[in-house]
């Protein structure tokens, strides 16, 4: 009977193994749950801030006024963009077909359009506030700029399909 333990203590040892590997991962409803939650907060944040800049942009101020507001709102949507990328991490890998390249997918986009809004930010630092015809010019194409990075790290889903997670997202009320 002794011989016994030590086979079955190997096979336990075995099979424990991958089975830990597999329970590491959240199911595609689990997995969309914690991103829509992640991203919530940050979409939210995300249309104020782009809603104060387009506000911004028309308002009557000086132009070191309108440089100090849209190097904060910039800042802001990085630092939200930031946290929204690392809740996303925190999510993992859903256990899906793909599911490291989806997760992949998300955390580049999100990484992207922080580094987009980081890249506004520092261009309108660096900007002259006078002569101020000179300083809106700039801002514009600043502002041109944050719009084609961000419409660049956009998630193209054609290639990270995943039936399971299209459901998830469409059934959740997080996602809605």
């Amino acid at each position: 009977m002794r011989a016994v333990r030590p086979i079955t203590l190997a096979l336990v040892l075995v099979l424990a193994a991958p089975l830990a590997g597999c329970s590491s991962r959240p199911g595609a409803q689990a997995w969309a749950a914690l991103v829509c939650t992640a991203l919530s907060p940050w979409r939210s944040e995300i249309d104020t801030l782009t809603s104060r800049t387009q506000q911004q942009m028309t308002a009557e101020t000086t132009p070191a006024q309108a440089k100090e507001n849209l190097a904060r709102l910039f800042n802001g949507a990085e630092s939200a963009s930031e946290e929204a990328r690392a809740g996303v991490q925190r999510a993992g890998v859903p256990d899906v077909t793909n599911g490291e390249e989806i997760a992949d997918g998300f955390l580049g986009s999100l990484a992207g359009i922080r580094d987009a809004y980081g890249t506004a930010r520092t261009g309108i630092e660096a900007l002259a506030t006078s002569p101020a015809k000179s300083f809106y010019t700039e801002v514009a194409r600043v502002v041109e700029k944050l719009t084609s990075d961000y419409e660049r790290s956009s998630l193209d889903t054609t290639s990270l399909e995943s039936v399971e997670l299209r459901q998830a997202f469409d059934s959740l009320p997080e996602c809605q």
